[in-house]
């Protein structure tokens, strides 16, 4: 039976045939490589792969999703802590680049690091060395660094985002992945390898197949969480349709969310709605005699909201592009996206 790497590491595209290849030709070379693409297109997937093809591939393969860490924690958990460093560090324990020693470590969403973090970085990529927070003991470490990223790095290196230094050690060799929209003749091949799993979960005898209408719909989907967004609709809608199971699946169920009762946005007065409907164009108008007061934050919160919400359409939902179009740095977009919760 197929793994799940294995299932999603799948397609017949010239695309992703052509990033097989480089991936097999970058493998066996002990240097850095970098991930470029967009979300759910499988990068740690292929992050496990050069490590599996690689002369370490007995070695442990160490995760770190950069992104999902606070700024205040990312070196402890990078290049761990001596006893006292801080409070509660009680006993010594050692980071991920100690846990990956002799094998690869594979650094997610590497461009929201903090630049202190960054310039340990470039050390341990020129010398192979680090001391742990708290210590001035010199730990030696002989790890692969794979690192990733949804956003275009030199342009945040520009921007004053990214050391530039440590861009040139890490780029040795740059893979960027496909996104789905781009492996059109993949996405039948991926459906049915994804349904028949989740068939056999089911215990059926057989898949039966999509209808025609239901094989169009999921070519002409946008697909903007590529892979992982396919899996998902594809497995949902089979397990939907878990009476049927001999008749070809020809309802796809593209938003969980969407049902009658789904509860809608709480109403909001006049004037604040005045506020939140004001585009970058003319300033809201607020009448005297409106009967609601006006809470200043929560109108302010909503035309920010709307601001951001707009200008994500305008520029495809490249947070990039997104952050140059409202003249905000990188940090400051993911801030307000955060904040407003448009990002998970």
């Amino acid at each position: 039976m197929l793994t799940p790497e294995e299932i999603r590491l799948v397609g017949q595209s010239r695309s992703f045939l052509d990033l097989m290849d480089q991936v097999s030709a970058v493998a066996p070379l002990e240097r850095p490589v970098l991930l470029i693409g967009e979300r759910g297109t499988g990068k740690e997937l292929i992050a496990a792969r050069l490590h599996f093809l690689s002369r370490r591939w007995g070695e442990r393969l160490v995760k770190l999703n950069c992104a999902a860490i606070p700024e205040t924690l990312i070196e402890s958990e990078l290049f761990g802590y001596e006893p006292g460093a801080f409070t509660g560090a009680t006993r010594r324990r050692a980071g991920r680049f100690e846990m990956a020693d002799g094998g690869t470590l594979f650094l997610d969403e590497i461009s929201t690091m903090s630049m202190a973090a960054q310039e340990k970085l470039l050390r341990i990529i020129e010398y192979g060395q680090f001391e742990r927070v708290g210590g001035n003991e010199t730990v030696t470490v002989n790890v692969r660094i794979i690192g990733a990223a949804n956003v275009d790095l030199p342009a945040l290196a520009d921007a004053g985002g990214f050391r530039h230094d440590l861009l040139d050690r890490l780029a040795f060799d740059v893979l960027t992945l496909p996104p789905l929209r781009a492996r059109r003749s993949d996405i039948m091949v991926l459906a049915a390898v994804f349904a028949s799993a989740i068939a056999q979960d089911l215990g059926w005898q057989v898949f039966p197949g999509f209808t025609p209408g239901a094989e169009q719909e999921l070519l002409d989907y946008p697909w903007p969480g590529n892979v992982r967004e396919l899996r998902n609709v594809v497995e949902r809608s089979v397990y939907r349709a878990a009476e049927a199971e001999k008749e070809p699946i020809s309802e796809l169920v593209f938003d969980p969310f969407e049902s009658p009762w789904r509860p809608q946005p709480a109403q909001r007065s006049g004037a604040v709605e005045q506020v939140a409907e004001a585009g970058a164009g003319e300033p809201a108008k607020f009448s005297p005699s409106a009967a609601a007061p006006l809470d200043i934050r929560e109108a302010m919160a909503g035309l920010e909201k709307k601001l951001l919400e707009e200008a994500l359409t305008a520029n495809r939902f490249n947070q990039r592009d997104t952050a140059a179009h409202l003249s905000l740095s990188y940090d400051q977009l993911r801030h307000a996206l955060k904040k407003h919760q448009l990002v998970g």
